[in-house]
């Protein structure tokens, strides 16, 4: 299973030396859970719960205001944590201004079956300065107890 986690990683950041146009960071931030099912064993049950995440990410320029920008969170909800492997296709709407949607890869290691899920992001991101960003990220779960997530957070480019 690390095998798995350290080609990812290499995926992820080998490109990063191969491109001028390339940046990483550091991001992280609160995140609420909206509960879709009462039957999860999630705490006492919940209808919401905040949690936290933070992680790394990398930013490769590709063209036209397009950008791909895959990123590894670790995140935690109630008694849970996970991995978060979000692959995001960026779009500069406006010049501060971005848009960002694609398919997030979750590893749940405190569940007994069905570890892997599969969920569809949706982001905003705002530029304050040249390496200082607010996110704003809707998840969705397609499943009966996955939930679907609110993320708020800061990013910073290193």
């Amino acid at each position: 299973m690390m095998k798995n986690y350290l080609i990812l990683i290499c995926l992820m950041f080998g490109g990063t030396y191969l491109s001028a146009q390339t940046e990483f960071g550091v991001k992280g931030g609160l995140n609420i859970t909206f509960f879709k099912v009462d039957e999860g064993k999630f705490g006492n049950n919940p209808e919401t719960e905040i949690g936290y995440y933070g992680g790394i990410f990398v930013d490769f320029k590709i063209d036209n205001g397009f950008h791909f920008q895959p990123e590894l969170l670790y995140k935690g909800v109630g008694d849970y944590e996970f991995i978060n492997a979000p692959m995001y296709l960026k779009y500069d709407i406006i010049y501060n201004f971005h848009i960002l949607i694609g398919p997030s890869l979750n590893y749940f290691p405190d569940f007994l079956n069905r570890k892997f899920k599969v969920r569809a992001d949706l982001s905003l991101d705002y530029d304050f300065l040249s390496n200082l960003s607010a996110h704003m990220k809707y998840t969705i779960g397609f499943e009966e107890l996955s939930p679907n997530i609110l993320f708020l957070g800061l990013a910073l480019k290193l």
